[in-house]
């Protein structure tokens, strides 16, 4: 499964569709304007809210959470004490770990669980400027997660480049 992510993903207060390999649409990325804290929702064609994704107000670093249905679905942090400065923690609320890394301003990264590969992000595959494309690469994995890590990594590292 490959979906096609516009990098003005990241402006807020705007609507996108995230569309697949094919350009149907498939996800709506709703940007919430007006807040004081970054927050998108990312739903169906048919309008529910998939993952609420927002960021921390009072945290010591940069961190991003996902909700859906209001519970708790991860946190995403830079790991910390990694050689690689483009390292990246999901803590799922099941105890579960993903593992993000690579070159997360170039938009070349993978996403893993337990050394497995279960998404990889790139620009390599497309011509159009300002997308990446999101590949799923396992059939039992939640896409609508996948992206929204996707979207919350490259927030995060854009935003720790800024300060």
């Amino acid at each position: 499964m490959r979906f096609l992510v516009y990098d003005r993903l990241l402006g807020f207060g705007d609507d996108y569709w995230i569309e697949d390999d094919h350009g149907g649409k498939v996800f709506l990325v709703d940007g919430k304007a007006l807040r004081l804290r970054d927050t998108w929702e990312l739903k169906d064609t048919q309008g529910r809210v998939l993952v609420d994704i927002h960021q921390k107000m009072l945290a010591l670093r940069d961190t991003m959470v996902l909700q859906r249905g209001g519970e708790p679905l991860a946190t995403i942090r830079r790991k910390r004490l990694s050689l690689l400065r483009n390292h990246y923690r999901v803590s799922l609320a099941d105890g579960n770990e993903l593992d993000v890394s690579g070159k997360i301003l170039d938009r070349e990264f993978a996403v893993e669980y337990d050394g497995e590969l279960l998404a990889v992000i790139s620009r390599r595959w497309l011509t159009v400027r300002d997308t990446y494309g999101v590949d799923v690469v396992r059939e039992d994995a939640d896409p609508a997660l996948l992206i929204a890590v996707a979207v919350c990594v490259i927030h995060l590292a854009e935003k720790e480049r800024e300060d």
